[in-house]
């Protein structure tokens, strides 16, 4: 799956991509990312070929602290509102909150409390499978955590090699842009990791499929 905020870089790229292998899968974005009319074109176009557009919140809110993940940041209005302005920009592309009711929280960070008024609203809360340095794909080279695309590529394998279920069932989170510092956009490695999944007989599918 792949999230969106700020950047789209490579929404063409990873369209054209999925599209020759013939393969679909979830796209989360921010409300943001819905109303901004430069990506207007790429989501009418993930929509129309096939692929799982869902809510990511609205402004992409930090809703509890990093290291003392019980205390909230938000209340329970204003995380409400914040998600209900995500699925109405979600609306204006004719996504119906009963055809995307997963949801995956910003920073990919939350609690049981954020977990519950998730369920509350009628959603699922989903996230990434730890195990693989995929989510660092937007790390720019002035970070402490930046991860070059050929390490997280070399994290995915290794993670299947030693995993006993290998990528079996496992959600593997990308982003679709990422800021412009980050020259070594790992979306770049997708044709490479897409043709090493189907050797290895794994088969990337839509979010909506695999936890139907």
């Amino acid at each position: 799956m792949f999230t969106g905020d700020e950047w789209a870089d490579g929404g063409a790229y990873i369209a054209d991509v999925l599209k020759q292998h013939g393969v679909k899968v979830s796209f989360f974005f921010t409300g943001r990312f819905y109303r901004a009319p430069a990506f207007k074109g790429i989501i009418q176009r993930l929509r129309q070929e096939g692929h799982y557009l869902g809510a990511h919140s609205d402004a992409h809110l930090l809703y509890n602290d990093w290291t003392k993940r019980d205390s909230l940041l938000v209340s329970r209005d204003s995380f409400t509102r914040d998600l209900q302005r995500n699925y109405a920009a979600m609306a204006a592309y004719g996504i119906k909150k009963s055809e995307a009711p997963y949801f995956l929280p910003p920073f990919e960070w939350y609690n049981d409390s954020i977990a519950r008024w998730t369920k509350d609203l009628g959603l699922k809360l989903v996230n990434y499978t730890p195990g693989t340095l995929s989510h660092a794909d937007y790390t720019t080279p002035t970070m402490k955590n930046y991860r070059s695309s050929e390490t997280i590529f070399a994290s995915i394998q290794d993670y299947e090699g030693r995993a006993p279920s290998g990528l079996n069932g496992f959600i593997l989170l990308l982003h679709i842009g990422t800021d412009p510092a980050r020259t070594d956009k790992f979306y770049k490695y997708l044709p490479q990791l897409l043709q090493w999944l189907k050797k290895e007989d794994y088969k990337p599918i839509r979010i909506n499929d695999l936890l139907h």
